[in-house]
């Protein structure tokens, strides 16, 4: 590794910030896969992931419901709760997992020598196919159109992730999400995402085309999500490359 490497572990430097959720709902297992290809692909020795893990700290919550998967509930905790709806004042007693992910959030976001750059909750649809995202709508028409980018260079790099299906919305109802509530706490240099994928298919070419998501196609798309992560902060002239051959000449 070269001297400057990994200096955003460095007591006292200044950190970029990516944090990831998963599975807030229990019966929605792709997130987990998808989360599966993110964590799988940052911890190994690709080169993109040791450039990622130089310039980039991850923080991966990749359970945020683990009482409502081990009951087997499709969207609720052990008391009933939909978590994604008490974003805005978790207990400490009904929501703990939520409640201790939010104040690890604000800590960061309250420590000057950390940019909270990221958020991203991971879900899945039973309805839409192909993977796409939800994000916030702003006021500020700059901040608006910065927001699309991660997604857009997303849909470069995933072949099943879909640009025109990603939305940007305030929904009433979706006011007490992780996105729609870190959304508004956390400043204009912040970015904050629902990531979904489809139960069942993502769609190649034509409507006629679907192909059926396996467990390794999920994976792919979180490898495809942390590998997008080189491009938005154009770290690609940093990927060490294998050597090219020279060719014999007569």
């Amino acid at each position: 590794a070269t001297p400057s490497a990994a200096a955003n572990l460095r007591p006292g430097a200044e950190q970029k910030v990516v944090f990831i959720t998963a599975r807030v709902h229990p019966g929605e297992t792709p997130s987990s896969f998808v989360c599966q290809g993110i964590i799988d692909f940052l911890v190994s020795q690709h080169p993109i992931a040791k450039v990622l893990r130089d310039h980039l700290v991850f923080k991966i919550a990749p359970m945020l419901n683990p009482d409502g998967v081990y009951l087997g509930n499709y969207r609720c905790s052990l008391m009933g709760f939909d978590l994604n709806r008490h974003w805005a004042n978790p207990s400490p007693w009904a929501h703990p997992t939520l409640h201790g992910v939010k104040q690890l959030i604000i800590e960061m976001y309250n420590n000057p020598k950390i940019n909270l750059e990221f958020y991203i909750d991971i879900h899945a649809h039973s309805t839409m196919m192909n993977g796409f995202m939800y994000g916030n709508i702003f006021e500020d028409e700059e901040r608006f159109q910065r927001q699309a980018v991660f997604p857009k260079l997303l849909c470069q790099n995933a072949e099943d992730f879909s640009y025109s299906s990603t939305s940007f919305n305030r929904d009433a109802v979706k006011a007490g999400t992780g996105r729609r509530f870190l959304g508004g706490l956390l400043n204009d240099t912040s970015y904050c995402y629902t990531l979904e994928v489809s139960f069942y298919s993502y769609v190649l070419g034509g409507p006629t085309s679907a192909v059926p998501y396996t467990e390794e196609a999920y994976m792919k798309l979180g490898r495809n999500v942390a590998r997008t992560f080189l491009d938005y902060y154009r770290l690609n002239s940093l990927v060490e490359r294998p050597l090219a051959t020279t060719p014999k000449t007569r």
